[in-house]
């Protein structure tokens, strides 16, 4: 049997994707492609549940003739949009698409009307290929680096070693996802071990203001696998709602995750292996405004930030603190 799965975004998402393939791959031994943009290839390249992957650069055309030579016994949809729609028309091969609950995140968003099924997304991608006889295996989410990837974190500063540190993973695509930065700078200060700053070039100008002898500063330096390969080592990881969350879950680590507009009933909390949960999440209960939307915005709607204002710093530090 070859499956083609979509997901074309992002880093995250992808990330969630892997338990499907994993599953297809050792329960059914099935051959596995996937197809995603051209940015997130890398993600999928490592992964040995995957025997091929396609990617595209703007438009589903660029591959499109390559995928209907592959003549696949099912498309597994994981993205659900207009462009899997046209990969499917184009392939008319057997297809199943995941349920985006839309309707229902847009009852919680605009209305505050809870309707979300009470389980993570990655049972709602598993569902897709539940009538194949596939089933969840309990064994939490995949993420693979390279070799040549890994980093040796005592280069960077001799502050630095396996397990001694705090991971703080500083970006978030939207704004409203991230904390401050003079809360991240507090947070820093009075963190009584080294803190590792990880984001993109978009966060290199945020992490400039938060200076202290106890932090190092990686933005904008380490490619995707390497911020992995750091996240991997740390003893915990402060994390927003973001991509490297989930790497983390995947390594298993102790995650401090902060949540502003949106919130862990979307399905997107860390996903850990069955019986595992290594996870404390941080939110302001009983805001009227959140969530405001189930993606973010460049600044708070309302004006006031108090999703992410009202989030106490000391009680972030007190679960970041290492094991007496």
């Amino acid at each position: 049997m070859k499956i083609l799965l979509l997901r074309f975004s992002s880093i995250g998402d992808i990330v969630l994707t892997t338990p499907v393939a994993r599953c297809l791959k050792k329960q059914l031994g099935a051959e596995i492609h996937f197809l995603t943009k051209r940015a997130f290839e890398p993600i999928l390249l490592p992964n040995p549940h995957i025997d091929r992957v396609f990617s595209f650069q703007k438009e589903v055309t660029e591959v499109l003739s390559s995928l209907q030579s592959e003549n696949y016994d099912l498309v597994v949809d994981l993205h659900h949009n207009l462009r899997s729609l046209r990969v499917k028309l184009a392939l008319g091969r057997p297809a199943r698409p995941f349920d985006k609950v839309n309707l229902e995140k847009w009852l919680l968003v605009n209305f505050k009307i809870d309707r979300l099924p009470s389980v993570h997304v990655v049972q709602r991608y598993l569902q897709t290929v539940e009538h194949l006889g596939v089933r969840y295996d309990g064994e939490g989410l995949d993420y693979f680096i390279p070799p040549a990837e890994e980093v040796q974190v005592s280069d960077f500063s001799k502050l630095l070693f396996e397990g001694n540190y705090v991971a703080f993973v500083l970006g978030a695509t939207h704004a409203t996802k991230r904390l401050p930065v003079e809360k991240a700078a507090e947070i820093c200060r009075n963190l009584d071990q080294p803190v590792v700053l990880l984001g993109g070039k978009a966060e290199k100008a945020a992490a400039q203001a938060i200076v202290g002898p106890n932090v190092v500063n990686l933005c904008g330096q380490l490619s995707l696998h390497q911020s992995a390969s750091v996240v991997r080592q740390a003893g915990k990881v402060l994390t927003h709602d973001t991509g490297l969350m989930h790497i983390a879950a995947a390594f298993r680590k102790k995650i401090v995750s902060v949540w502003g507009n949106t919130v862990p009933a979307f399905g997107m909390y860390p996903f850990y292996p069955t019986g595992m949960d290594l996870n404390t999440s941080f939110e302001v209960p009983g805001l009227r405004c959140r969530p405001c939307s189930k993606i973010g915005f460049d600044r708070c709607p309302k004006g006031h930030f108090r999703c992410m204002n009202d989030i106490s710093v000391s009680a972030l530090i007190k679960a970041l603190e290492p094991p007496k």
